[in-house]
């Protein structure tokens, strides 16, 4: 069995360049929002959920993203109710949410 059912890693990456990254387009929020709630649905934990920080995924075009192992699944998100989507389908139910996965 995996250490957590589900890790989720958030890509923070912030680029000073002019090129896109995952935190101008408000990542660390929403990734403050997922952690806290799912510390607050008590879903973090050995053999849960764990939700980390991530430098940059190679992504940031598509941003902001995350990537859940140890299934592999992308996403691309935009705000608190996305993230509640993927809390509710993927982490609860097991259903990763289709409209929200990165395919590229």
């Amino acid at each position: 069995m995996e250490y957590y059912k589900h890790h989720a890693f958030f890509c923070l990456n912030l680029r000073n360049n002019g090129n896109a990254s995952c935190d101008q387009h408000g990542a660390s929020k929403l990734f403050e929002y997922a952690k806290n709630k799912c510390k607050a649905l008590n879903l973090n934990g050995k053999h849960q959920v764990r939700v980390n920080r991530a430098g940059c995924l190679d992504r940031c075009e598509y941003g902001p993203v995350m990537v859940v192992y140890p299934q592999g699944v992308w996403y691309q998100f935009v705000d608190e109710h996305d993230i509640d989507e993927i809390i509710q389908s993927h982490f609860i139910e097991g259903v990763p949410v289709a409209r929200l996965m990165l395919n590229e």
